[in-house]
């Protein structure tokens, strides 16, 4: 309490992308019904590089940056099966 705290809001989002201009958006960790957001109100072309999920605790990358240890023995244990 009394702290900031980031939130997200992806339609202000867009339009500070808008307003810079930019010519092609990457977004990355939003989840789906606010990228779809994002889309809505983007001018620029707009694609997704990794979504935001439950599973790695909202850290969409964790399944690649852990593949050489714990997402690949999940991997391989779940091939045995």
């Amino acid at each position: 309490i009394g702290q900031h705290e980031t939130m997200c809001n992806p339609i202000a989002q867009a339009l500070i992308a808008n307003n810079e201009k930019t010519q092609f958006n990457i977004l990355l960790g939003l989840c789906v019904g606010h990228d779809s957001l994002f889309f809505k109100y983007a001018d620029a072309p707009t694609t997704v590089l990794a979504v935001k999920d439950r599973v790695t605790g909202h850290n969409p990358l964790a399944a690649v940056y852990t593949s050489g240890s714990y997402y690949g023995w999940l991997k391989k244990t779940a091939e045995t099966k």
